[in-house]
Order: C-alpha cells, then structure tokens, then sequence
C-alpha cells in the first residue's frame, strides 16, 4: 500500500508541474581562474538585452532554456570579478549550446579565452568519452541520450552496447570479459545495491528502466574504492539528475510481441489464477498456502488482449538556485511467449523429453526516482536519491500437450501414456533504495566525499503452482503423477534483504601544476548485509493411484475440492519450511595516491578488505535439518593504473589488480531449489572463494571529443574457480564447487565510434544542414579454460572427480569466443530532424552448464557433457522524429531476426559409442515493435 501511494503521489505531483519546454539553450561551465580553475558558483549569467538568465550551480554549471533559434550576447558577472560578456552565441533549434567562461579577479579575461564546447552534461556520448580520455582507470560508459537514439529501454541492454559485455538468453546474467553473475559487482551511484533473486549476486538490470538513467558505466579494472569482491569489474548506473532549470514530459507507448500476436496464442492467452490477486502490478493475497489447495483453482485463466503498453512522467524544478528536484515515475506491461523442445540427458541417455515446451509470461514494472540536489553553499553539496521499483512476473510453463512428453520413471511406455507438466508461478520484487551524498570542499586542495545508503528488498513467490500428470492423447484418461508425493503442490518463497552501506574520502592535492601534480587519497567502506529466506511445499497425493482422476489436463482443479480431502480420496503432504538466515559484513579501508609528471600519470592503491559471512540453515535435504557456514576472509587488494598520453589525442593505458570472489548465501546453504523443468539445485557449505589476479593494457585515440579507436588486451588468472556442476549420486543435483585449481581468461578487444558524415552548420536557420551518419562497432576475441581436478586425501586414496570424457580442463562458464556490438546512427539534421539507428549484437557459443561425471568411478563412460548455447543475432531498429517543440514520435523494432535460441549437448550412448549433438532447450523469443509518442510542455 505504501508504494501505491508512493506512485499515485508522484503521478499528482507531476501533474501541477508545468514548464515551458525550450526549443533551444544554453549550457556551461563557469571557472575560477584564481583557484586553480575550481568550479565558481552562484554567479549571474544574463542575456544582455533582456531580463532572462540563471546563477550557476556548486559545480559551476548553468543552463538557460526556453530560447528560440538565433544569436545572443551572454554576460557573465560576479561580485569582485570582471565581468565577462560573449557576443555572438548560436542556439539551435531542440538542441544545447554549451560554453566554458573562465572569470578573474583582477584584471578580467579577453574574450578569446571563452571556449565555445561540446555538451558537457553527463549524459551525452561526448561528455562521456570526454570523462573516459581524462580517466586513469580504464573504464566505459553509454549515456541516456544515446540509449535513446539505440531505442535501449533498461540497464541490461545498455551494458551490451559497451565491448566486450554480453547476456545470457538462458540465465540474464551479465558477462564481462566471459566473467558472469558471481565475478561481477553492481552499484547505484557508486553504493552496492542487492540481488532480487535467490539464483543471482547481482540485481537483474533489466529492472532500471532507460528513464531513471543519466549513464551505465563498466569499469573493467579494479580501484581500490571499490569492493574487491570483483574479477570482471564493476557496473556502476549513474540515476538521473535534473539538467536544467525545470522539465515536465509525459510519453506513452504501445505495442506487441511477434509471438503473442499468432493465431491461438493471442486469443488464448494464459495466466496463473494469481493474476487475479494483483491489481497494477501489485500482488494481494491474504491466504496461506494450505488454504490455496481448496479455495483457489489450478486452472490457467485468459488475459484479454496481450498488447503491451507503457507511460512515464518526467518533472523537476529549481528552487531559488539551492535546490534541484526531479521526479519520474513509470509503468509498463510486457507480454512473451515462445514454443520450443525440452531434452534431458542422464549418463548419455534421455531422460525426460518436451517437444511443446511452452512459455507465457506478463511482466509489469513500475518505477519510480525522487532526486533532490541541495546547495547549502558555495562549498558544500548534499544529494539525495530515492528509487523505488515494484516489479510483478506471471509466468506459465507447460509440456506435453501435444501428447509427446516423456517423464523419466513416470510410466511404462506399453500403458500407452505420455506426460503433461504445469508450472505457475507469481513473483513479486520490491526494492527501495534511499542514498544520501555528500561533496564537501574544505580548502582548495581538499575534497571530502561521503555517502551512506539504505537497501531494502522483498523477493516473493507467494504461490506457485505445479502438476504432473499421465494422459492418454487418445483418449480421455488423465492420471496424477504417481512418483513422489509431491507432484501436485502448492508452494512459497520469499526473501528479505536489509543493508546499510556507505564510504568516506578524503582527497589531498599536494601538487596541482600545468605538467605536475601529487594527489593523495584516503577512506574507507561498510556494508552489512542481511537476509532472511523461506521457503514452503505443500504436496497434495491421492490415496492410492486412480482412485481419483482429473476429467482433462485443462480442468485438473476439478478434483482439488475440500470434500475429495475430507473422504480421504486426497491426502496432503506437508514438509517443514526450509529456512537460511544470512549475514555480509564488510570493512574496508584503502590509500591511494596518483603522480602526474608530463605524459605520466601514475595512480596505485591499497585495500584492506575484511569480509565476515554467516549462514545458518534448517533444511530438510541434509541429516539433522541445521548447520551452520562461517567464511571469514582478510585480505590487501593492491591495485596500479598508469597513462602515458602519446600526444593530446593519443594514450597508453596499464592496470593490474588482485582481488576475490566470495560465495554467495545461496551458494553456500544447502537449500534445494527446484526450476520449471525439475532441475535441482542445492549450496555447498564446503565452498570456498577465489582469488583473481587482472592484468590490462588500452591504447586509445580519440580523434575528436565525439569519436574514438581503441584496442585492449587483457588476461586474469583465477585461483580455485567456482562452478555449477552435477553432484554425486543418482538424483542429478547441481551443486557449487571449486572444481578446479586454476582458470584463465585472455583476449583482445577493439572499438570504434566515428562520424561517417557530418552534417553543416547553418548560421542563417540556426540549424544543421545536411545528413549525419555515426558508426559504433566493437569487437572482443578470448580465449579461457580452466582445469578439472580430481581429489584425494592426504594418502592418496581417491574422493571424487570434475573429470569426465577423459578431459582434465575446459571452457569457462559463459565466456564466448568472439562478442561483436554495432550501431549505426543516422540523422536528417533539420530543425525538427528525424533519427535512425540500427543495432546488431552477436555473441558466439558459450558453455551454459559444466559437463560432469555421473559415476565417479567410470567417468568416461557415464558423464552428462556440457550444455552450450549457441551463438546468435540480435537486430534492433529505431526511428524517432521530433515533430515540433513539443510532440515527438518512435517506433522501435527489437529482435527484428527473431532468431532461434538453442541450448545443445554433446551425447554418447555406451550401447552405440557414436557421439551426436542433442537439442536439450530451443525457442523464440519473437520480435518486438512498438511505437511511442512524447509531449514535452
């Protein structure tokens, strides 16, 4: 109830806010020639001749808006400096005009010190690539401005336009540099933000819509102001600020998914019975799951029209310069579907088989971001971020209506049955994150930076709903599934995240010279993080097999009655909650110092980093139900970046690091965790973290402020790598393990952003003349392995192995061989242009589960190979058109190729020896078009 009133709140106060919405400004900086170029706030920037104008900001920036297309003379004034006045400054119609002013306090500055720039807000390409040639560390970044152009709409699309960044259509997961989920940290204006899911480290991107960004970074080397619970690198989102002195837009959109819009799918649409509890995404259900046998159906119902839709609303304002307030909300509905094949292979021979694997799922997102930028002085600054995400997944999985599922155990194949499996489920994510940051300049030479953070999150599976049954495609028999008591259930699942996080620094200029400079940093970090899980079964069985049967597989719930319960003819099967109870506590404390000396810039650091986890467990699947992992590592995390600038456009780059991985809560509690197709996997207590060592060098070139070219090399040894693999024993467990002694990732990446075509000036019109045409293309190529160990105790006596086939090492878990990502950018270059961009994405083949031997004793033999999804394209598409000064239209293609996912695994039957590739998983995710309109007032 509180975030419903939260976004009816937002969506009231956006209302009254109503601005003018300009159709040219200008921007800038503001500098002080008398404090070594420092930032000058509160000064007078007027437009001579009128009475329109604005005061620069704690950073020095400023911004006036509102102003039609020609030429004007700027005055720029200050108490105790010499005013500076600018003639001759060009607005263009929808687009900043941006300036950089020094002012002095003595005897002025001529006017051709006045420096006519590209935008300089945060997030344009320009400023971006502008931040990344200044930056020590090596470190990318894609802005809001050009996620629009590409038609992004969420974080975890962003990261994939940066080199060398790829997902998982299997998993979600985030890979950099073939480094996944565990080797990966996630932040929120540089403070850890938590996981939504029991699967996953990080939070899923997919939940920061494009209209709460400013930019996503990826740093793929390691500083020392970070945690070093990283290999891969940090993504960093940057929430959005307000840019100017007010905004007020109101967008809408509306479209479909290819697959939904079939004949059969969109007019019979499924959803759990859940969805009748929910109400704008926000799930209500005030009974337990004993009591969701009886009072509620099992049955799919119909959802109407499966067309997804969207709206935001954008407003900020500025409050007598001091104060900056942005506000957005937003809500959006999204329909899939995909039909495809569903293998299971146990020791080379087929276990289960679902040649109609089916998935529908409606996903409804709100959002919402409170921004507010308060100036106490000219000195000192406060920030104040508060997100809030409400996220609802309905998803329905069935197999085997076609009358061609097998279920392994299930039926002899002579009754002449076949297997239907349903899986409903309802999954409801709230996250609030409240930050409050602090700039403080002490003295000239002395920047103190602080933030503190608070993380809440609910992840909840309030009521998920499974069957299995045997039927006859004939006939009319349907038969509940007779293996295991727990074929028919009703279950939850609920997590409870709480954090407090925050860090200090404090920064010493020493030495601050044209060609010389000493900076000192100092500070420190805290995280403590604590969850609590729980999770619940409810098996419902019948007293013995056909004593009472379903009429069909579309009305199983007939039979779920509270009568058929109290004559005996069903029998519940209650298990005892499974419960963890985690606990991260973080300390860190880092120095660093960085020397500029002409060309050089040299930055190295130290982290002390101790790290305490805590999990204990009561769970049903280990003898005696409790137990309890204590992991408690202590660690230096060095870290040394050095630039040589080759000339003012080119630069040499140099980074090399140390740092851990640690074990996640789920990994490490022994918590069963079953998936839509019945794969189960449990923590490993006995699970240890990994160390990373980095090692990077960057050539960069940049031949103007918009364009870049640029080659990396990189390599990281990873010791004791963690990995999913297959547990001993005949169930077919996943378990985490350090399966090997040592991995190794390595490889090459080059990247382009260029402007093909550059559109003219026209001084008369105020406009661009002409077409523009930019390129982004960037390449990655690796190569990894990593070695499969066998274990025996200190006399040799053999325990187990990772071994199987006869192979002593293999790939890395989701590293791709080559990752390619491309954009090409096209521009009209008119008063009210139009824009078309296309974007291409391809990873190659990755290993999605380790292979692993079934019998430890004949691991060459009885082994279950590797799962590998294979490479594919993704084709985006977007065209957008300002129509005047307030309307604007798109219309975005997504997944234009639509192209079949398969996940495949090499196959070796010992009764022929002949090895074949098997299709184990294979669908379309459908291509997506949908068409937005903006009103910005």
């Amino acid at each position: 109830m509180l975030m419903k009133r939260f976004f009816v709140l937002m969506l009231l106060l956006t209302a009254v806010q109503v601005s003018a919405q300009s159709t040219g400004s200008i921007t800038g900086k503001l500098i002080d020639k008398e404090v070594n170029d420092e930032p000058l706030a509160f000064a007078n920037v007027l437009l001579k001749g009128t009475t329109k104008g604005t005061t620069s900001d704690f950073d020095g920036l400023f911004e006036i808006n509102n102003l039609e297309p020609g030429t004007y003379s700027v005055v720029f004034s200050y108490l105790g400096y010499e005013t500076v006045e600018m003639e001759n400054v060009t607005v263009e119609a929808g687009k900043p005009t941006s300036l950089e002013i020094p002012m002095a306090a003595t005897e002025g500055v001529a006017l051709d010190e006045v420096v006519l720039t590209t935008v300089a807000r945060k997030d344009t390409e320009t400023a971006l690539l502008l931040e990344q040639k200044k930056a020590v560390e090596i470190k990318e970044s894609i802005g809001a401005q050009q996620l629009g152009k590409i038609g992004v709409s969420d974080a975890a699309t962003a990261t994939t336009k940066i080199s060398g960044v790829t997902t998982s259509e299997a998993s979600g997961d985030v890979f950099v540099r073939g480094l996944g989920d565990r080797y990966l940290s996630t932040t929120l204006n540089g403070l850890p933000v938590p996981s939504d899911d029991v699967e996953r480290k990080n939070i899923d991107l997919g939940l920061f819509p494009t209209r709460v960004i400013q930019n996503v970074s990826v740093s793929k080397t390691y500083g020392v102001e970070s945690t070093a619970d990283q290999a891969s690198g940090t993504v960093n989102i940057s929430s959005r600020e307000l840019s100017g002195s007010n905004e007020f837009s109101i967008g809408v959109n509306t479209g479909i998914n290819s697959n939904v819009a079939q004949t059969g799918v969109y007019n019979n649409y499924k959803l759990s019975p859940n969805a009748a509890a929910t109400d704008f995404g926000f799930y209500d259900q005030n009974q337990n799951t004993l009591q969701l046998i009886t009072q509620q159906g099992w049955n799919t119902v119909k959802q109407e029209n499966p067309v997804d839709y969207g709206f935001n609303i954008v407003a900020g304002k500025k409050f007598k310069d001091r104060v900056a307030v942005l506000a957005t909300a937003s809500h959006s509905t999204r329909y899939n579907y995909g039909q495809g094949a569903f293998r299971q292979f146990r020791s080379n021979f087929v276990d289960d088989t679902i040649t109609d694997a089916t998935t529908y799922n409606k996903r409804i997102v709100n959002s919402g971001l409170l921004d507010v930028t308060y100036f106490l002085d000219d000195k000192n600054k406060l920030k104040s971020s508060t997100f809030l995400i409400n996220t609802l997944d309905e998803s329905v999985f069935e197999g085997g209506r076609n009358g061609e599922g097998t279920i392994f155990e299930e039926t002899d194949p002579a009754e002449g049955l076949f297997q239907f499996i349903r899986d409903q489920n309802t999954k409801q994510t709230r996250l609030l994150v409240s930050q409050l940051l602090g700039t403080h300049y002490l003295s000239d030479n002395n920047t103190l930076e602080w933030a503190g953070g608070y993380n809440f999150i609910n992840a909840s599976e309030p009521n998920r709903i499974r069957n299995e049954v045997n039927f006859d495609p004939e006939g009319d028999f349907v038969q509940l599934g007779r293996t295991g008591g727990f074929q028919q259930r009703k279950s939850k699942q609920n997590i409870e995240d709480v954090e407090f996080n925050g860090f200090v620094k404090d920064a010493h200029k020493f030495i601050n010279e044209e060609d010389k400079s000493f900076t000192v940093e100092f500070g420190g970090n805290y995280r403590n993080k604590s969850r609590d899980f729980v999770s619940q079964f409810i098996g419902v069985e019948e007293a013995s097999v056909n004593t009472i049967n379903p009429p069909s597989i579309d009305n199983l719930e007939a039979i779920f009655t509270q009568a058929n319960f109290d004559n005996g003819l069903l029998q519940y099967n209650i298990l005892q909650p499974d419960r963890y109870e985690g606990s991260l506590e973080s300390k860190a404390a880092f120095a660093d110092f960085n020397v500029g000396l002409g060309q050089w810039n040299v930055n190295a650091g130290l982290r002390f980093q101790k790290d305490d986890i805590k999990v204990t467990y009561d769970v049903g699947n280990i003898p005696g139900r409790i137990g309890s992992a204590n992991k408690d590592y202590s660690n230096l995390y060095p870290s040394l970046n050095v630039k040589y600038n080759l000339s003012e456009e080119h630069a040499l780059r140099l980074a090399l690091s140390r740092t851990i991985t640690l074990p996640e809560f789920k990994e490490i509690a022994p918590f069963e965790y079953v998936s839509q197709t019945g794969q189960v996997t449990r923590g490993n207590p006995s699970l240890e973290a990994s160390r990373s060592l980095n090692y990077d060098l960057k050539w960069e070139f940049f031949p103007s402020n918009g364009q870049l070219i640029s080659v990396a090399a990189f390599y990281k040894q990873i010791s004791d790598p963690i990995n999913k693999v297959q547990d001993r024993g005949s169930a077919g467990v996943f378990s985490y393990f350090n399966s090997g002694e040592q991995a190794e990732v390595y490889g090459f990446e080059a990247e382009t952003k260029i402007a093909l075509v550059t559109p003219e000036y026209n001084g008369d019109t105020g406009a661009s003349d002409g077409y523009g045409l930019d390129l982004t293309l960037n390449a990655t190529r690796m190569w990894h392995q990593q070695d499969l160990k066998e274990v025996r105790d200190a006399d040799g006596t053999f325990i187990r192995t990772f071994q199987y086939k006869g192979l002593d090492e293999t790939g890395l878990q989701g590293a791709s061989d080559w990752i390619v990502n491309s954009s090409l950018n096209f521009t009209s270059g008119r008063i009210h242009p139009w824009d078309a961009s296309l974007t291409a994405n391809y990873a190659s083949d990755k290993i999605f589960a380790l292979g692993a031997p079934e019998i430890q004793t004949q691991s060459e033999t009885f082994y279950n190979d590797a799962i590998v999804e294979n490479g594919f394209v993704v084709l985006d598409a977007v065209l957008s058109k300002d129509l005047d000064k307030h309307w604007s239209i798109s219309l975005t293609g997504r997944n234009l190729l639509n192209p079949e996912i398969k996940r495949t695994q090499l196959v070796r039957p010992s009764t022929t020896g002949i090895e074949t590739e098997q299709v184990v998983r294979s669908y379309t995710a459908g291509s997506q078009v949908r068409l937005g309109v903006n009103y910005k007032f």
